[in-house]
């Protein structure tokens, strides 16, 4: 059997963005007041792991970091076909960087047993630095492939796998156990179904805190983070709007002139 971990992450809405504050004090997202969804190229690694257990016999185990609300996002993928969501979930971890977090998966991910492939997102909506899944790899000291767009062959410990670059590709064979992040490209990801809410429903999710792990809680959250945000400033875009007024030939010959004053024609 294929033991399979998937990095998941509760991301503040898109569609709330709007809504999304700073705390000034500790220069890190205020999530309680935003709904939270999962992140949308998780999805994609979410699907990468259940195309891979329809054609072979595979577990999923899916392993998202966060307040005690990110467990909804857990059972989503519980509902999509995942058969074990693991949340980790305590007043340590909060206000971790990208290394506090890695550091966190890594430590939940060896918590799970063995493991053969980890897939992650490339990056998360509300952060964008894609370093979390590389970072996990360092911390476990396996290898690692980014931007991974198909699966070109998945049988045995070697997997062969294409890697967007820029203006093409790049074909790899990697052994396992191993860390794939992946792109939107490599697959377009399922919508939840009646029959996968239902069976979601029996299924627990297990949370886990730092006791659980192990570590220390200066290894953590943000006591763990060596990036410091020392200060945030906030920009303001004003824009100026002028109606034009006349027929539509004067109000061409007028945009003509205007676009011509400004250089752009």
């Amino acid at each position: 059997m294929l033991n399979i971990v998937v990095c998941v992450k509760a991301v503040p809405d898109p569609k709330e963005a709007c809504n999304i504050k700073i705390d000034p004090a500790t220069k890190t997202l205020l999530r309680c007041d935003v709904p939270m969804v999962v992140n949308a190229l998780d999805k994609n690694a979410i699907e990468v792991a259940l195309q891979l257990k329809e054609k072979t016999e595979v577990r999923i185990t899916v392993l998202s970091m966060g307040p005690p609300e990110a467990g909804n996002i857990v059972k989503e993928c519980l509902a999509l076909g995942a058969d074990r969501g693991i949340l980790l979930s305590d007043p340590a971890f909060g206000g971790a960087d990208t290394f506090a977090t890695a550091f966190t998966l890594a430590r939940g991910i060896e918590k799970t047993g063995a493991c053969d492939v980890i897939l992650c997102g490339m990056a998360s909506s509300d952060g964008s630095t894609e370093w979390v899944g590389p970072q996990v790899a360092t911390f476990l000291k396996l290898p690692v492939v980014t931007m991974v767009k198909e699966i070109v062959a998945s049988d045995g410990p070697w997997w062969k796998i294409k890697a967007s670059i820029d203006g093409g590709y790049r074909l790899m064979q990697v052994k396992l156990p191993a860390v794939f992040t992946v792109t939107r490209d490599v697959n377009k990801p399922r919508t939840l179904s009646f029959s996968g809410i239902i069976k979601a429903r029996k299924k627990e999710i297990e949370h886990w805190g730092i006791d659980d792990l192990g570590v220390s809680s200066e290894s953590v959250g943000l006591k763990g983070s060596p990036t410091i945000v020392s200060r945030l400033n906030t920009t303001e875009s004003k824009r100026e709007v002028e109606f034009i007024k006349g027929t539509r030939e004067e109000k061409a010959e007028f945009l003509v002139h205007k676009l011509i004053g400004t250089g752009l024609l």
